[in-house]
């Protein structure tokens, strides 16, 4: 294989040409990177405030309060019949704000060694970040897709404004998971590091982003425990010591712990390489979302905002996104529409441990930018005409049609080049 077959952590300063010098931190306050839509919904907000403040300095809010304390408030609670034998009540749709628009957001898995994740994946300084997929929803909010970066991935790195004003060096060619590190070392906080990464793959892939999502070690268990576990078939066993990763091959409920282990399991399985982690890490979440989908939890509201409290209380997230709407506005989608890949990448000319990408990944870059799915739609081929009977001769006989062969079960475990993508549709639950 390809990539990744050394140390996980990034070397800052080892990067060959083209850096730029790293500026001294100035000025005073925090300097925060916003979007348009940012702002849209910012001042949409501002708008709403003066609108009530007016409406109260007008009087009509005093008036509507002493006229409704002189109705009697009635408690009949006790008294109406048991909710299943009502007639059921409408459901309320969350607002989405970016109703109607695509979305496309940063997701970081961060390997943080502080506080619980020290119990995890041992005591460690600073922060680094682990895994990073972009998440693009599209604005009919008919289709999901993540795409996943490579950490070793060769890039340009730009000039990054961290917190206290200061910027993080420039870089024409550096391994993708330094952008997070610079952002760390550079402002001492999570938003730094992450904003960094964010902006990083907007110049990778000219896609307009609209914030960040983090989730630590500890945080991803919450996450799967919140679920009840996550059924997988898990073809053969799996083991990687490092990782604390024990799996008999059959039908597994996994929990917390286990798909933590699955995430970060590298060195035991396969050969080695980040490449093949990848495709396991989108097998995880591809059975964890056709999880969710299956138990209904994004059309049952409660329950989504149960589920939703408990996984967002692991979440660092930016761009003012209501995550709740969001998920709301996502309970018809279908999990073939729930597509996962790596982009398209290969081996470093001279240095098998690093990867570059190939020229298709240009194209999934440009589907994102365009709202399209990433995997072009292959058309049907045209149904074979009937051939006609001359005139006289007797009646041509159709042939018996064959029942195709059903293609055979996609093992979304198996190891999978950049570029070939599984959909939900393909985790399966049981062997």
């Amino acid at each position: 294989m390809t990539d990744t077959q050394g140390d996980d952590r990034p070397i800052d300063g080892a990067d060959g040409a083209g850096d730029g010098n790293r500026a001294t931190a100035g000025g005073s306050g925090v300097r925060h990177v916003r979007t348009r839509r940012e702002h849209r919904a910012l001042r949409a907000v501002g708008l709403v405030t003066t609108a009530v403040l007016a409406f109260g300095a007008s009087g009509a809010t005093a008036v509507l309060v002493r006229t409704l304390g002189n109705v009697e408030q009635v408690d009949n609670k006790e008294l109406v019949a048991p909710e299943t034998e009502r007639p059921p009540a409408p459901v309320p749709d969350p607002e989405d704000p970016l109703a109607g628009l695509p979305v496309n957001l940063v997701l970081i898995g961060s390997d943080d060694r502080s506080g619980a994740n020290a119990e995890i994946g041992g005591a460690e300084e600073g922060m680094r970040s682990d895994t990073t997929m972009l998440l693009h929803i599209s604005a009919d909010r008919s289709r999901v897709e993540l795409v996943s970066v490579p950490r070793d991935l060769r890039i340009a790195i730009p000039s990054c404004t961290v917190t206290g004003g200061g910027t993080t060096r420039a870089s024409s060619q550096a391994t993708f998971n330094e952008a997070f590190s610079r952002g760390w070392v550079g402002g001492k906080d999570l938003a730094s590091a992450a904003t960094c990464t964010q902006m990083t793959v907007e110049q990778m892939s000219g896609v307009r982003t609209d914030g960040f999502m983090v989730v630590d070690f500890a945080g991803f268990q919450t996450m799967v425990d919140a679920l009840d576990g996550v059924p997988m078939c898990i073809p053969e066993d799996m083991d990687d010591k490092e990782s604390n990763l024990h799996l008999t091959a059959g039908t597994q409920t996994l929990t917390g712990a286990q798909a933590l282990a699955l995430a970060r399991a590298r060195h035991g399985l396969s050969d080695g390489s980040d490449t093949y982690r990848m495709g396991r890490q989108q097998a995880l979440l591809a059975a964890m979302t056709k999880s969710v989908l299956s138990q209904n939890i994004l059309t049952d509201l409660p329950n989504l905002l149960q589920f939703l409290d408990a996984a967002t209380s692991s979440l660092s997230i930016s761009g003012g996104v209501d995550l709740k709407g969001l998920a709301f506005s996502l309970r018809s989608v279908r999990p073939d529409a729930v597509t996962f890949l790596t982009i398209p990448s290969g081996p470093q000319p001279g240095n098998v441990n690093r990867v570059v990408l190939t020229a298709e990944a240009e194209d999934v870059w440009a589907r994102v930018v365009a709202d399209q799915p990433v995997v072009p739609e292959v058309e049907a081929p045209p149904a074979p005409q009937e051939p006609s009977a001359p005139t006289g001769a007797d009646p041509v006989v159709p042939p018996v049609p064959t029942t195709p062969e059903q293609a055979a079960p996609v093992d979304p475990l198996a190891d999978r080049k950049p570029g070939v993508a599984i959909t939900s549709a393909d985790a399966q639950a049981a062997c």
